[in-house]
């Protein structure tokens, strides 16, 4: 380290892009520091996805039990405020566990918002800290609709700390977090209306699986509004009233706003010294750098195509990790991210969509989920994948959706990402019988 300087690398932000790298680049010798506002882990262990999780398993139980009725005899009902009790028990240790990582590995914790005084120093509460290299990784907050109102509506954060359940949810958008809460929230036992920009949900999935959860959804009882229109939103006595579309309206008890999230660049002076993004977030280069060449950027905050999710950012995290310890001095190179929605059932890809252009001329296999013996153990009747192989016959993409979709795709993951033969996959012998087994069979 430069003596110039109080660390080596300083992270602004202490979510995933942050402490999955922080810790080790300590570890091999590097002085390391952390700065972090809120609570240490960020949004995906405190109001993301643990939470989330956590909120939906007894969703999962009360969709087996349905399947199975005659063979158990059960009415599942959700007891909303006891499991808001049990998410918060499950993550409340989470940010504690999180400090005492990245301490134990030798990482000093500053919390405070921080913000840039030059390319080498942050300010946290005027104190300033200096680092030969600097990360952010801010993430990204709620969008907030820009129409009258709009402080009438609430973000996830908010739905997650419900004490009570409203009777009737109006969800404004039709991405991740609405379909995912609109699941939720109808299991238990709103009534719930999805209030769609245009007329497709869940854009970056394959439509056709994307269509049946939707139809899933409705059959429920989740209504759709397509090309909503959304005007306002007014407070009328204990109720809210939505303004929508051609003079239309609708009274609920409580809006979501899941119109998606937007990157943390604000108030961190970043125009003032000279750090170029967009409205999309942080611009950088193939090593993950700015246009200043000691700041860093990493995680959801980054302007890129690569999906905004957690795995993502840890990938990113790591890498930063090899190149400031010297490891590595190649440009980054992603790996094929798998990502999920969790609905029920659910959607889950890596890899090549089917409707891609690059796999028009590839072969293409459909498998119907309820054919498949082990799917048939706990009644699934519903579900289907498309595996997706090249012209050497190495899998390089798979879609499902069905109620454990997440851990067919995750074990096709290594095929994927590492390209493997026929003969490779054969030296494959998972556990039998299990889901990896069974999604496994498919691809050899």
């Amino acid at each position: 380290m430069s003596s110039n300087y109080d660390y080596d690398v300083l992270y602004l932000g202490g979510g995933h892009a942050a402490f999955d790298g922080a810790g080790p680049l300590a570890a091999v010798g590097k002085k390391v520091a952390v700065i972090e506002g809120g609570l240490w882990g960020g949004t995906c262990p405190n109001r993301g996805c643990n939470a989330k999780i956590t909120l939906d398993a007894p969703v999962v139980l009360q969709r087996l039990a349905e399947r199975m009725q005659g063979i158990v005899s059960s009415d599942i009902k959700i007891n909303w405020s006891q499991l808001v009790m049990h998410k918060q028990e499950v993550i409340e240790k989470l940010p504690t566990n999180i400090a005492a990582g990245l301490t134990n590995a030798g990482v000093k914790l500053i919390h405070g918002y921080g913000k840039f005084k030059d390319k080498h120093t942050i300010l946290v509460d005027n104190v300033a800290y200096t680092a030969e290299k600097i990360v952010i990784a801010t993430g990204l907050r709620p969008n907030r609709l820009n129409i009258p109102g709009n402080e009438l509506a609430h973000t996830s954060d908010d739905f997650m700390k419900l004490e009570q359940l409203p009777k009737r949810i109006a969800i404004i958008g039709s991405g991740y977090i609405s379909m995912e809460f609109a699941t939720i929230a109808n299991a238990v036992g709103a009534e719930v209306t999805i209030f769609m920009h245009h007329n497709v949900a869940l854009r970056n999935f394959y439509q056709p699986f994307v269509q049946q959860v939707v139809a899933d959804m409705q059959k429920r009882g989740i209504s759709f509004v397509q090309e909503a229109n959304i005007k306002s939103f007014k407070k009328v006595a204990d109720k809210l009233s939505i303004q929508y579309g051609n003079e239309q309206v609708k009274t609920v008890d409580w809006i979501l706003d899941a119109t998606g999230r937007i990157a943390n660049v604000e108030n961190l002076n970043l125009a003032e010294i000279g750090i170029k993004y967009t409205k999309k977030g942080i611009t950088v280069n193939q090593y993950l750098q700015t246009n200043i060449e000691n700041i860093y950027a990493a995680g959801d905050v980054l302007d890129k195509l690569q999906p905004k999710l957690t795995p993502t950012a840890t990938f990113e995290s790591y890498y930063l990790y090899k190149l400031f310890s010297e490891q590595t001095a190649d440009p980054i190179t992603y790996p094929a991210i798998p990502s999920t929605v969790y609905t029920s059932p659910r959607i889950a890809k890596v890899g090549l969509s089917p409707d891609s252009k690059d796999a028009k001329d590839m072969r293409l296999v459909h498998n119907k989920i309820p054919n498949d013996w082990y799917r048939q153990i706990d009644k699934q009747t519903t579900g289907e994948s498309i595996l997706i192989f090249d012209e050497k016959e190495h899998l390089v993409g798979a879609t499902e959706f069905s109620e454990q979709a997440e851990d067919a795709i995750n074990t096709l993951l290594p095929a994927v990402v590492f390209n493997y033969t026929k003969e490779q996959m054969w030296q494959l012998a998972h556990i039998f019988p299990s889901i990896s087994a069974s999604a496994w069979h498919k691809i050899r």
